[in-house]
């Protein structure tokens, strides 16, 4: 009865779902594309190929999954891995990453219709939910197909869980039908089991996010931007990344603070959401900063008019990761609003120090070992955040200490991607290579 119910809530809101995508259609023009997809009218895929499915919901997920899913094109060469996102910053994640290597689409709405459509010209042996994507009509469908549903790098804040526990009839018949839970940390096991999770289905392999390989290319990229945005005066860059609407301002308050100290700071300002990016560039040039979008560009070593510029805005997707190796501080935003905050972990493996907001449920676990360690400074005001900033510029032992204590978090927390590859093997078939040797 309850999935039912919610089955009629979702058809009844259908029409309020379609006005929200053309409104953000309106911001992105690529919300207006590809709606066939989202109602399960994708490619068929051949039936003779194991089909993996895994679900990443946007840029987020997808970068987190991408070690994953070369380990299983690695692992399962003869099959088909099928990556598919809700939003179009995803999607062009998982170009970017994969190219052609993998089938790409959106996933269907938790609508049964378009989710059996789905299935049907696609037909996968497993499909892999990347943390907290839970959908109640598309697990069971999988569910009544044998399609075992593995949640992946699972998390389940308090605030998440407590919101689950008032509609407990439905999240606990959910929640009950996935094979595997692989949940980050003890606490999230726990939160799992009370709302429904079966015991036997509950394993505590870590946060795959630490696995994080830079590689040589990224890392010359990184270098590359470092050097462009530096210039010949070797100016310090303060990265504020994926940061939210509210955030912003404060940002650029403590900006305005950090420059009263040291003028020559360069800060790259990187809003969340691209369709925001001409709502922050507006916010720039309003607080009277001379401004550049990164899309335009900076010239190497920089011109002395572009050496004038105080904050770089970074409207181009798919260049975090970069930018925070080419930072020299970051603050990670969703952390001074609520929002829960983003990837903590991403300037800590380059061995910047972090800074954060208080709102960080998101990321409890990783949060504390960096807070505990000292690579994380959390900041609740921009005084706080300017602080921090002006402090780690003016103390290169104390930068030093925070830079090397963020990136021994990162090292010593490795490993959950494998006992997750594991997991994967006992719900599917083995890989060819193995069949063959045991014949």
């Amino acid at each position: 009865m309850a999935r039912l119910l919610y089955t009629l809530l979702i058809y009844f809101c259908l029409p309020l779902i379609l006005l929200r995508l053309l409104w953000r259609g309106s911001r992105a023009p690529a919300y207006r594309q590809r709606w066939a997809e989202r109602f399960g009218f994708v490619a068929r895929l051949a039936e003779a190929r194991q089909v993996i499915w895994v679900h990443a919901v946007s840029v987020g997920e997808t970068i987190a999954a991408a070690p994953m899913i070369r380990r299983l094109q690695q692992q399962y060469p003869e099959s088909t891995l099928l990556v598919t996102t809700m939003t179009p910053t995803g999607s062009e994640q998982v170009k970017k990453i994969f190219g052609d290597s993998v089938e790409h689409c959106y996933a269907p709405y938790d609508l049964p219709d378009a989710i059996a459509r789905f299935l049907g010209r696609t037909h996968p042996v497993l499909l892999v939910i990347m943390e907290t994507e839970l959908w109640p009509n598309l697990i069971h469908a999988c569910h009544r197909r044998a399609i075992p549903v593995v949640l992946a790098n699972a998390r389940l804040s308090a605030k998440s869980a407590a919101g689950y526990a008032k509609v407990s009839a439905l999240a606990g018949l959910m929640l009950g039908e996935l094979a595997v839970v692989a949940a980050q940390t003890k606490d999230d096991g726990e939160r799992f089991l009370q709302l429904g999770v079966d015991d036997d289905a509950l394993e505590v392999t870590g946060n795959i996010k630490f696995d994080l390989q830079l590689d040589d290319t990224l890392r010359q990229k990184a270098a590359t931007i470092k050097r462009q945005w530096q210039g010949a005066d070797n100016r310090p860059v303060w990265l504020a990344a994926s940061t939210h609407r509210g955030e912003d301002e404060i940002i650029l308050d403590a900006f305005r603070q950090v420059l009263a100290h040291r003028p020559d700071v360069l800060l790259v300002l990187v809003p969340r959401h691209p369709e925001r990016f001409d709502e922050v560039a507006a916010l720039c040039s309003d607080a009277g900063y001379c401004m550049r979008r990164r899309s335009e560009g900076l010239a190497q070593g920089m011109s002395a008019l572009e050496s004038k510029i105080q904050v770089v805005l970074g409207d181009t997707m798919g260049e975090l990761l970069s930018f925070c190796g080419a930072s020299d501080i970051t603050f990670v935003g969703g952390s001074l609003v609520d929002v829960g905050g983003h990837n903590l972990i991403e300037p800590a493996a380059w061995g910047v120090p972090v800074l954060s907001g208080p709102h960080v449920f998101n990321f409890t676990e990783v949060s504390r070992l960096l807070s505990e360690a000292g690579g994380l400074a959390i900041c609740a005001s921009a005084t706080e955040l300017a602080e921090q900033v002006v402090t780690l510029l003016a103390d290169p032992e104390r930068y030093q200490r925070m830079s090397s204590a963020a990136l021994a978090v990162t090292e010593a927390n490795r490993g959950a991607l494998n006992r997750l590859i594991a997991l994967f093997e006992s719900q599917i078939c083995p890989p060819p290579a193995q069949v063959s040797s045991r014949r």
